[in-house]
């Protein structure tokens, strides 16, 4: 028996997942991510695939954040023509996900040909190529197993990271040996609102593990919630607005389920809530669809307290421009939750701009921002911002909570790749710092076969 595993995608980085398993001469892809860094260079990766699409059998597809599965519609514009195999709520969100992504990439085009004067340039792909994916998805529910491949039995298990999200446990048989292989997409983290916790891995032979914060531990997340709660407080105290850069899918429905919670226990005055992003509003619907996914916790709130988890009296979903800009001349106090998490585009740049000279207000920030983005000068407390070409003095206060984190941090990746107990440990989905660090840890741990691959490297298993 051959089985062959390339690191494509997300290799000594946190973007593009991709990797290739090769069964026999029959190739089976987990995930298919879009690489998300420099123009020049995400447009070339994304582009071309260092294998040929039409010889891919079948996908696997952990979770539907696009750095998972952004590049799927290029996969089948290419050639592919298998299924895609993945959660029911996966599948809508990424339903979701993709044609926002589409939309995103033919508007960069089309800036990029005004200001070029060209017409040569092309998006990696069309709302048309994600129509054309969508058939492909093969719904499977968590524990059941299937076989995409002849040979080759899988699993969906609870990750815990966002709705639908799941680790992937694969066996490989041919009558002789048996070989066990546990993938963990994205792991997320205990007591996370909303979500179940991640279920740890059973035991295997090689284990791929994320490492996204493998050099840290994260802040307990009822710590989280409740510098939340006092901020709303705080700042609805002075009739202020608390403008939050979030994530359309899901730290937008954490905080909503968070929010609600502090309404219907009286713990903040029901001020008016607005979410403004149509990809949020969209995903906040699927959330809705998918309460199978809801942890214990959230389907108690929602039996006694007799609301939803993501709806309540003073919740209002926005998807107009019109309705997006009157939030603007309405005074506060009001919450308004607005895309992008890293306030580089979208709604959200234009309630920085028209709230952020005002002490009255909070500018919260509730997610890792990356350098050189407006999200991250405002998290270092610069004085002065720009916003659409123009200088702003940052008169509002600005809150930063850490807490948030869909990923597990140190003191949980420990113990995950302890539980399966592999021969062999591939480090993926994280920078040098974080996974070196892991990398000792569980070296200290007693798991001396602990490596961190680059893109290109192919391993016999």
């Amino acid at each position: 028996m051959s089985i062959r595993l390339h690191f494509y995608g997300a290799a000594q980085t946190v973007t593009g997942s991709q990797f290739l398993l090769e069964v026999n001469g029959r190739r089976l892809l987990l995930e298919c991510g879009l690489f998300q860094g420099h123009r020049a260079e995400a447009y070339e990766r994304n582009h071309t695939f260092p294998f040929d699409p039409e010889q891919v059998h079948a996908v696997l597809l952990s979770h539907a954040h696009i750095d998972h599965s952004g590049n799927l519609p290029n996969l089948v514009r290419q050639g592919f023509t298998g299924p895609i195999y993945a959660t029911a709520a996966t599948i809508d969100l990424a339903n979701v996900m993709l044609r926002d992504s589409a939309h995103i990439q033919e508007d960069d085009i089309a800036f990029l040909r005004r200001k070029k004067h060209t017409n040569q340039l092309e998006p990696i792909y069309t709302l048309e190529d994600v129509l054309e994916v969508l058939p492909l998805f093969r719904s499977v529910p968590y524990q059941r197993p299937f076989e995409p491949l002849p040979g080759v039995r899988v699993e969906f298990v609870e990750a815990g990271h966002m709705l639908g999200s799941a680790a992937i446990r694969l066996e490989v048989e041919d009558g002789k040996r048996r070989v066990r292989l546990w993938f963990s997409g994205d792991i997320g983290r205990p007591n996370l609102p909303l979500l179940r916790d991640p279920v740890l891995p059973s035991p295997s032979d090689y284990l791929i593990m994320e490492s996204t914060y493998g050099h840290k531990q994260h802040r307990d997340p009822q710590a989280a919630y409740e510098e939340l709660r006092e901020t709303v407080r705080r700042t609805a105290a002075r009739g202020g607005k608390v403008i939050v850069p979030a994530f359309a899918v899901g730290r937008t429905q954490e905080l909503v389920y968070d929010l609600n919670q502090m309404v219907q226990k009286g713990e903040i005055p029901p001020l008016p809530v607005y979410v403004d992003s149509p990809l949020a509003v969209d995903a906040s619907a699927v959330f809705r669809q998918h309460v199978e996914c809801f942890d214990e916790e959230t389907r108690r709130f929602i039996l006694e307290s007799r609301h939803p988890a993501l709806d309540f009296e003073h919740l209002h979903y926005v998807r107009s421009v019109e309705e997006s800009k009157q939030l603007n001349e309405r005074p506060g106090p009001m919450i308004i939750i607005s895309a992008s998490g890293m306030a580089e585009n979208g709604r959200i740049l234009h309630h920085l701009r028209n709230n952020i000279g005002d002490p009255r207000n909070t500018i919260l920030i509730v997610s890792w921002q990356a350098p050189h983005t407006l999200g991250r000068r405002l998290a270092d407390r610069e004085p002065q911002v720009r916003i659409f070409g123009e200088t702003y003095e940052v008169r509002a206060e600005v809150v930063t909570i850490g807490g948030f984190s869909a990923h597990a941090g140190q003191d949980f990746l420990v113990p995950y790749a302890l539980a399966a107990r592999a021969k062999k440990t591939f480090l993926v989905h994280g920078e040098p710092e974080a996974a070196r660090a892991l990398q000792e840890q569980l070296r200290l741990h007693g798991l001396e076969q602990v490596f961190y691959p680059q893109r290109g490297d192919c391993v016999e298993l």
